[in-house]
């Protein structure tokens, strides 16, 4: 390869690691996001407890959903551009900054429901994201919907009354995110770009 082709292929992978680093800022600021709108955004705010959103006809879910379902596909992002390590890293520190910043009450919830549904994440997405991105992203996201949602209500509240809420606002963030992935996998393609 000319020196011309090494210097082009230097600027490529440094522009991919810019990429990842934009997206595992972004995957960190969902966190404090999430706790922030759990307690200040909604149509409705219960004392001591979420303020709700409505996330379908007649379903309401805690407003740090929307949040959550994005920080999903960020973290794909990050193992795409970064790789398995940073991903790795990603999750745990995640999930030290989550059960950090969460109200007191909800510490042990938030941190335990970030760290296992993250994982979920990882494990369904790596096998699948070098063939399939959109497929990978997709299913790992409804798992991690699944996991986090579960996990969280059960430990916060000892209950799954707004499981579904949780479920279909996380669900929501996931689909929006489809356009974009589509897009960058079709441009990584273009490109010749192999997951990091």
């Amino acid at each position: 390869m000319s020196a011309r082709g090494h210097a082009a292929t230097a600027r490529l992978r440094s522009r991919l690691k810019i990429e990842g680093y934009v997206y595992l800022a972004a995957f960190t600021a969902c966190i404090p996001a999430a706790n922030w709108l759990i307690g200040n955004v909604g149509t409705e705010c219960i004392p001591d407890g979420p303020c709700l959103i409505p996330v379908a006809p007649g379903v309401v879910a805690p407003s740090g959903v929307v949040m959550i379902g994005l920080a999903l596909v960020l973290r794909d992002l990050v193992q795409r551009r970064l790789g398995r390590l940073w991903a790795v890293a990603s999750i745990v520190a995640g999930a030290l900054l989550s059960a950090l910043l969460a109200p007191p009450a909800l510490v042990m919830a938030s941190g335990a429901a970030f760290l296992l549904s993250e994982t979920a994440d990882f494990a369904v997405y790596t096998p699948l994201q070098a063939k399939r991105l959109v497929l990978a992203v997709l299913l790992s996201g409804a798992v991690g919907v699944v996991v986090d949602s579960v996990v969280f209500l059960y430990l916060a509240f000892g209950s799954l009354d707004f499981l579904l809420g949780q479920v279909i606002g996380k669900s929501w963030m996931v689909l929006a995110a489809l356009p974009f992935i589509v897009w960058l996998r079709e441009s990584d393609a273009r490109r010749g770009i192999q997951p990091a």
